[in-house]
């Protein structure tokens, strides 16, 4: 069995943590994904403190196996958020879209390990500096908000940059890709859009849908001219925004305007025509609604088979 200085810092049996996608990441899909074996996380996104806190209770009456919470940093309730994660006794919090500097003394001094999500070397060092625990390294294939490196480039970089741990993240969906990022010197993942269909997820059954029936070229990025790229899935609103915005005609501010609550549309309501379908690059690969058990079982499953016979190609 796989097994890394992950499973040893965190307390799991599978080194792998499921990713805090807004509107989707919420207590029964964290605690499906940590009973399993993983780490899973609440996503707080742009929520106030009563979610939040509902969902970390609710969370920890699920399961009695480590959970976190992914902060968005942008959030206008960030702050509330950092504080609400050290009165509810949170252990472990991952962050994304912005640095967590101001934020880390206070987590560090209540336990909690933070994980910060880094698009690049530079901002791996400075939270290795700030005292992160380990840090996931990003690619923009992923699903939702990415960056410019891919993961295979990305990663080995800031495996080479930091002296913690890296968990990668982007184009993560079977055992393949986990076995790849231990090759790049990773020694963890995160998936998202693999969990997607899970069971237990509670995303839209039409968001789902349009998961199982994705192609290779089913995915588009937007967002770039107003500096927070998206990848999503192709469909009638991702293509309007897209004309919109590569005419140039669109004032950014309604662009901006055009992108609120489109992520709520389709994940919650399941309007996929005219909502916002986040998704990564792998979502081609996701074929069957299961357990999350049985996802992170079979992945790492066939992840071992190729790791054992990476030796086979060497002459």
């Amino acid at each position: 069995m796989i097994k890394t200085n992950i499973c040893d810092i965190f307390d799991i049996k599978y080194p792998i943590f499921q990713g805090g996608m807004a509107w989707i990441s919420e207590a029964t899909l964290a605690a499906a994904v940590s009973n399993a074996g993983g780490v899973g996380f609440i996503s707080a996104m742009n929520a106030g403190v009563p979610y939040v806190r509902e969902q970390i209770r609710k969370c920890r009456a699920l399961t009695d196996k480590p959970f976190g919470v992914n902060i968005m940093l942008m959030s206008p309730y960030a702050l509330d958020i950092a504080k609400l994660v050290i009165e509810e006794g949170v252990k472990i919090v991952t962050t994304g879209a912005g640095l967590p500097a101001s934020y880390m003394p206070d987590w560090l001094a209540a336990g909690i390990k933070v994980v910060p999500v880094v698009p690049s070397t530079a901002i791996a060092r400075r939270v290795e500096k700030f005292g992160a625990t380990a840090v996931i390294a990003e690619g923009g294939e992923s699903g939702g908000h990415v960056g410019e490196l891919t993961t295979i480039t990305l990663v080995p970089q800031v495996v080479d940059a930091v002296s913690i741990p890296v968990i990668a993240a982007g184009g993560i969906g079977d055992g393949r890709g986990i076995a790849a990022a231990f090759m790049l010197g990773a020694t963890g993942v995160q998936c998202g859009t693999r969990f997607l269909t899970a069971t237990e997820c509670q995303v839209h059954e039409n968001y789902k849908k349009k998961i199982l029936e994705a192609k290779d070229i089913d995915t588009i990025v937007t967002g770039k001219t107003l500096g927070h790229p998206v990848r999503t899935l192709k469909n009638a609103f991702a293509r309007s925004y897209a004309e919109k915005e590569q005419s140039g005609n669109v004032p950014k501010e309604e662009l901006e305007k055009l992108g609120a609550g489109a992520l709520r549309n389709a994940a919650v309501d399941g309007d996929v025509a005219q909502g916002s379908i986040m998704a990564g690059q792998i979502a081609a690969m996701v074929r069957d609604e299961l357990p999350a058990k049985d996802i992170i079982e079979r992945m790492f499953e066939e992840a071992e088979k190729r790791l054992e016979g990476a030796s086979l190609c060497l002459v």
